[in-house]
């Protein structure tokens, strides 16, 4: 497994695996997660959710999921911004979450389990 060897595109290929491999009922529901940037110096990421994850009510759960995963797996990676596209921002919740644990620090909880 190469994780340290290039960081031009293998950091980005790895986000890429990683929305892929985690999150297959995004696209078993007709949503889509697209990579918007990903600033290697800050090790921030923007990722875009479309298709049917705009509008949908669950799509907060998805994005805290998708948060407390990858900056588990990928250490570069240390905040992660996410949205829906719905009226620049989303509704009255934040969809940018900081890379940081703020619990207890239980290395097993992965944050809320969207219901699919």
């Amino acid at each position: 497994m190469s994780t340290e060897t290039q960081e031009g595109d293998d950091l980005e290929e790895r986000v890429a695996n990683f929305l892929r491999r985690n999150f297959p009922q995004i696209q078993m529901h007709g949503g889509s997660a697209a990579i918007q940037h990903i600033d290697r110096e800050t090790g921030e990421v923007h990722i875009q959710l479309g298709g049917a994850c705009s509008g949908c009510g669950i799509s907060p759960m998805t994005i805290q999921a998708i948060k407390s995963r990858m900056v588990k797996e990928i250490p570069e990676i240390t905040k992660v911004h996410a949205g829906t596209g719905m009226g620049g921002g989303g509704g009255g919740m934040s969809p940018s979450f900081p890379g940081e644990t703020v619990d207890d620090g239980d290395d097993d909880d992965e944050g809320p389990q969207a219901p699919f």
